[in-house]
């Protein structure tokens, strides 16, 4: 996993590296972050699909946090209508909560993500430097890997998957530049609407399938560079 945050962060650094011996401007087309995020998921159980395996109505689960580095691109299609796409990858687990699950970690563990995200976005008239902006779109959340942990291999299951997911996520913001060369500091909020299905085995036999209410808040801070 560390691997995997560590290319990430060292693509963005290589297309940021390029970037820079450009003229920096705070109303280029093209504008580069490098930032700090929290990912932070809710993962309740939404509803029961498949419940071979018995568990009661008060099963309730709950996904893990986690802080990762991010890059994000953005190319303004004019002074305040610009397309923004977002990478890297962040790994979450699944923890039972309450019913036949209470107090079992890792149901489902190292569940590695890839939330491919397209944003339109909205730019205001700012105060000075600080212009705040909103936008929409679509979201892939793609799951690269997923796999039974303790807490599922105690109920009886031998493996585990969670599928990916279509969604879309809401977006708000802002950047505000620092000096006249295009360089900036930016905070954004993302709150995606995902509900991917979970699911448990015995050997080839699905036993328990949830779809859950994943919707992460993904919270990013960091540095722009416009040019």
């Amino acid at each position: 996993m560390k691997a995997r945050f560590l290319t990430c962060l060292a693509g963005a650094i290589a297309i940021a590296t390029p970037m820079a011996v450009q003229a920096g401007s705070p109303d280029g087309k093209l504008q580069v972050k490098i930032l700090a995020t929290g990912v932070l998921p809710d993962g309740k159980i939404k509803s029961v699909e498949n419940n071979a395996l018995g568990a009661n109505a008060a099963t309730q689960t709950a996904a893990s946090d986690n802080w990762v580095p991010t890059a994000a691109l953005e190319y303004f299609i004019s002074p305040n209508v610009s397309v923004e796409t977002i990478c890297c990858f962040t790994a979450h687990h699944v923890d039972g909560t309450a019913g036949s699950v209470a107090g079992r970690n890792n149901l489902i563990d190292n569940i590695l993500i890839l939330p491919a995200t397209v944003t339109l976005k909205g730019h205001m008239t700012g105060i000075g430097p600080i212009k705040p902006y909103v936008g929409a779109g679509p979201s892939y959340f793609i799951i690269l890997d997923s796999k039974v942990g303790a807490g599922g291999t105690a109920l009886g299951a031998t493996s585990a998957n969670v599928k990916s997911k279509l969604g879309f996520a809401l977006q708000t913001g802002v950047d505000i530049a620092v000096n006249d060369r295009g360089l900036g500091i930016t905070f954004d909020a993302k709150r995606y609407f995902m509900k991917p299905l979970a699911s448990f085995y015995v050997g080839n036999t699905e036993v328990l399938r949830t779809r859950h209410n994943l919707d992460p808040w993904v919270l990013s801070a960091g540095l722009a560079y416009r040019f």
